[in-house]
């Protein structure tokens, strides 16, 4: 089960897209900032959470374009397989929620972007049988090789209470 520092160190957006843009390749504090479009030292603020919380490792130093000491950082993918208790899974969900609004947002081709919707009616059996497929798919995932010319591709899934039509 999470720790409180780990469960709050995952519920927020910015740092979900930190540990993103940290997945494939290891960034510098510096280089995070950019692509974030955010300042420098905020990011370092929570690139050292992440840190501390085992989330980021940091890489071997390496010296920079006007010769300053670099660190980059490269995702631990801990938090794949992170158990959250109830009173932090809204915290999580509203944070990704954010980071999936400001991803779409970034696909310059809104037609790139595949989506679909489906009412259901589900009785509490098929809800959990939903819910583990959708953790064995995304487990399966997970563990797939990227082939020869692989691009990245964000899947983001959701099943919720559909209060609208009660």
């Amino acid at each position: 089960m999470a720790t409180e520092a780990e469960a709050k160190a995952v519920a927020s957006a910015v740092r979900l897209r930190i540990l993103r843009l940290c997945l494939d390749s290891p960034l510098t504090n510096k280089e995070i900032a950019q692509r974030l479009g955010a300042n420098p030292a905020t990011v370092l603020h929570h690139v050292r959470k992440l840190v501390d919380t085992g989330f980021l490792a940091p890489q071997g130093e390496r010296v920079g374009a006007r010769g300053a000491r670099e660190i980059p950082y490269l995702a631990t993918r801990k938090s794949w397989a992170l158990q959250l208790g109830d009173e932090f899974r809204s915290d999580l969900s509203v944070a990704m929620l954010e980071v999936f609004r400001t991803e779409v947002a970034q696909v310059p081709d809104p037609a790139q972007v595949n989506t679909g919707r489906l009412g259901l009616r589900l009785n509490a059996e098929q809800y959990r049988e939903l819910s583990r497929r959708f953790k064995d798919l995304f487990d399966e995932l997970e563990q797939w090789q990227p082939g020869p010319g692989a691009e990245p591709y964000s899947l983001f899934v959701a099943i919720h209470p559909d209060a609208g039509r009660q």
